[in-house]
């Protein structure tokens, strides 16, 4: 009996890929964390909020999240212009899975004793060589 392998698009391989894509890029999940947890937030109130990004990657980022329809961007013309981000309803349809992973991170401290058995292993190993 001889095996057949079609290819497969990674996105029917694995259904969730494009999702991870999506929400799960570098600084995806902390602005929509940020925008869910704490509501409606200027450019520099999000700045602030999540220190390590730079101006010009937050600035990316929302104008995509923004074409994606998971944040909403209000712009006031005002003297100075004010400009708002909040997460949309399809953005806010997230929140479970947010939940979801807030409840898994009880695990991190086992995921880090794993690595650094892991780490203990391979070194035990290479010392042998």
């Amino acid at each position: 009996m001889t095996e057949t392998t079609t290819e497969v698009a990674p996105e029917q391989a694995c259904p969730i890929a494009p999702v991870v894509d999506i929400v799960f890029s570098r600084w995806t999940t902390p602005i929509l964390w940020t925008l869910n947890e704490y509501g409606r937030h200027r450019f520099v109130e999000l700045e602030r909020r999540i220190t390590t990004i730079t101006p010009k990657v937050l600035t990316q980022r929302l104008r995509q999240l923004e074409r994606d329809g998971l944040v909403c961007r209000t712009y006031y013309p005002e003297v100075p212009p004010r400009v708002e981000y909040e997460i949309s309803e399809l953005g806010r349809s997230l929140a479970p899975l947010f939940a979801t992973l807030a409840e898994w991170s009880v695990n991190l401290g086992e995921v880090e004793q794993a690595r650094l058995d892991y780490d203990e292993k391979q070194s035990t190993r290479t010392g042998r060589s």
